[in-house]
């Protein structure tokens, strides 16, 4: 059976232990300070070829700046030192999640260094070290097979970037990570996602592992049935996996029309040769061409043959053209405009046709693409695009793609190839011994449903409270506050509900230290403030920086001794008294809304609820 989806996935999850190969800590740091500048080369890999993806990186023709960081960063990070051995504790948690897999660890562990050539490693190359294979992990009664579990360093991180130069900050550059991949098992973008967070809580049972955004990262290996693979890398919000899968298989079955009609018109491959036209577009309105033209561009032209209409066409539901632009935009010019979208963008119809005379276009389908840019840029763009449009007419070209906040993705680079890896032969090879794997088989922590049946054992949460729990990674915390007499309910609505609604508003508690939550919960136990005061708390600590007891004084939600409470509530009923006279008892629920008002979460839902009963029961 051919299924509409083929997608396999790799999570590569920092290690919270010191850094990989030195001994500096792995943290972040808001500061770096020097810099070193470098330039990178591709070398040739075990196969004696040069990697695909490398060239083109390096073809970009880009300078790297490296800043340090003291204590995070030392001479391994910049590569004037060689690495010292690899870190025994993320070997060790490599190898217990390796077990936690079913997986077949190897006997020997040989890093091996990865030729990558963005800049974002120093060297280079990333380091990268099979530890275990042929594993499997059960989602929702099936079996996903698990390829590879892999211990590897981090890369750099990018803080700023130039048309000719990217700077990187090297606090993340050997943090320890592993890295995990799937057989191509999964065929729907939900099958997907209920993958990732099994394999993340997993990983988050080791007790070892970072937590936070940019510290779990997932790259989606998706083909459709007559595709081709692309590799959409770096994806960081778990929740939006389907959409990336969506909208990934919407690209490639729309690459597929475009390549059958394509087929049906008898388009052959195009051959590159631009026209220079500049003196077309002397007087044109364009931004785009007069920015050129002021900065002594030129205005380049190349005709497409039997491409009109599936570059922007069916109603902006064909894209061709969007994907030439990209890798046009790889080579350092803004973009092309082409004939599907003109005129518009200030180049009139008589532009147009100037230019299609120009071009001798006087076949039904033909297209043009144009540039206006400096001559290099502006050949070397169009040769990408013309590249681009001739691989629309064998189908999908296999490439990696960077995620978009929107959930769509765009050109990175060429998919890369086994070119890329040969050995590394400053870090010995590590045995595994039988008596090493013996002692991480001890100490196996637990697995998640293990975790969630004693969390509804030892605090009385439901089932379904207790999964979510574990599902979005908020055990920990959730016992720490439950610890507190009788807040378990409240510390699971807290976190399976309130932060939901905190994180909807913007609030980042990514970046909320976890002491200050639980100081939260220490004075709600206290009685500080009613358990309906949490969220407001929770926003005014997040907002401004202060503690629990600061933010309740602010919010005026300081709670109240039952003597007041008796005072406002008695109030309520007196000003009411021949509604409660009338209903009885039956008064209670619809008092309840006022009192609460009144208090302002000042008091606890179930005490006022006794006070309103006793308070009505003395004028009936």
């Amino acid at each position: 059976m051919e299924h509409p989806l083929t997608c396999g996935i790799e999570i590569h999850q920092q290690l919270d232990t010191h850094k990989l190969f030195c001994s500096c800590e792995s943290r972040l740091s808001e500061e770096g300070v020097g810099s070193c500048y470098r330039r990178l080369r591709p070398t040739t890999g075990e196969t004696g070829e040069i990697d695909r993806a490398a060239l083109a990186q390096f073809r970009r023709n880009l300078g790297y700046r490296y800043q340090s960081v003291p204590g995070v960063s030392c001479l391994v990070e910049l590569d004037e030192e060689p690495p010292h051995g690899a870190d025994p504790e993320a070997l060790d948690v490599t190898l217990t999640f390796a077990e936690m897999m079913g997986a077949r660890t190897v006997d020997e562990i040989h890093f091996m260094r990865k030729i990558v050539v963005d800049g974002s490693n120093t060297s280079g190359f990333q380091r990268t070290a099979l530890v275990a294979m042929d594993g499997s992990v059960e989602v929702n009664g099936r079996s996903v097979s698990i390829l590879s579990v892999c211990l590897e360093e981090d890369a750099a991180r990018k803080v700023e970037t130039t048309d000719a130069e990217v700077t990187y900050r090297l606090d993340r550059l050997g943090i320890p990570l592993i890295e995990v991949a799937t057989g191509p098992d999964m065929h729907t973008p939900e099958e997907v996602l209920e993958v990732a967070y099994r394999i993340g809580t997993l990983l988050r049972a080791t007790k070892r592992v970072k937590r936070g955004i940019g510290t779990i990262r997932e790259d989606l290996n998706i083909s459709v049935p007559g595709g081709a693979r692309i590799e959409i890398k770096g994806v960081q919000e778990l929740r939006l996996l389907p959409l990336y899968v969506e909208n990934e298989m919407k690209r490639q079955n729309m690459l597929i029309e475009i390549k059958g009609i394509l087929n049906g018109r008898g388009a052959e491959p195009v051959p590159f040769e631009t026209v220079d036209v500049t003196e077309l577009f002397a007087d044109c309105a364009s931004k785009v061409i007069k920015g050129a033209l002021s900065s002594k561009g030129r205005v380049l032209a190349v005709r497409l043959p039997g491409f009109a209409g599936v570059m922007n066409g069916d109603g902006g539901r064909l894209r061709l053209g969007a994907e030439m632009a990209q890798r046009a935009r790889v080579r350092g010019v803004k973009g092309i405009f082409h004939s599907d979208e003109l005129p518009a963008y200030g180049i009139e119809g008589r532009y147009v046709d100037a230019l299609r005379e120009r071009l001798g276009m006087t076949g039904e389908h033909d297209a043009f693409a144009i540039c206006a840019a400096p001559a290099k840029k502006a050949e070397s763009a169009l040769e990408a695009a013309v590249a681009r449009a001739n691989e629309a007419l064998v189908g999908v070209p296999e490439e990696t793609r960077d995620p978009l906040p929107d959930g769509t993705s765009k050109y990175s680079r060429p998919l890369p190839g086994a070119a890329r890896m040969y050995p590394e032969t400053d870090v010995p090879p590590i045995p595994v011994t039988g008596e090493h794997m013996a002692r991480i088989r001890e100490s196996l922590p637990e697995l998640p449903e293990e975790v969630a049946a004693r969390l509804v054992r030892d605090y009385g949460i439901n089932a379904q409270q207790a999964s979510q729990l574990v599902r979005q990674g908020h055990e920990d915390i959730f016992e720490k506050a439950a610890a507190f007499d009788g807040l378990a309910s409240v510390a699971a609505t807290t976190f399976l509900n309130t932060y939901g609604e905190l994180e909807s508003d913007g609030i980042d508690l990514d970046s909320f230290p976890e002491e200050r939550i639980i100081g939260a919960f220490e004075a709600l136990s206290q009685g500080v403030f009613a358990k309906e005061a949490m969220p407001a708390v929770l926003r005014e600590m997040a907002s401004s920086g202060t503690d629990a007891r600061g933010a309740a004084g602010k919010l005026g939600l300081e709670a109240v001794d039952e003597g007041e409470a008796e005072s406002v509530i008695a109030a309520i009923v007196a000003e009411r008294l021949d509604f409660v006279r009338s209903k009885g008892m039956a008064a209670v629920g619809p008092l309840m809304g006022p009192v609460m008002g009144a208090l302002r979460g000042k008091l606890d839902g179930r005490k006022a609820n006794e006070i309103l009963v006793r308070e009505i029961g003395k004028v009936l």
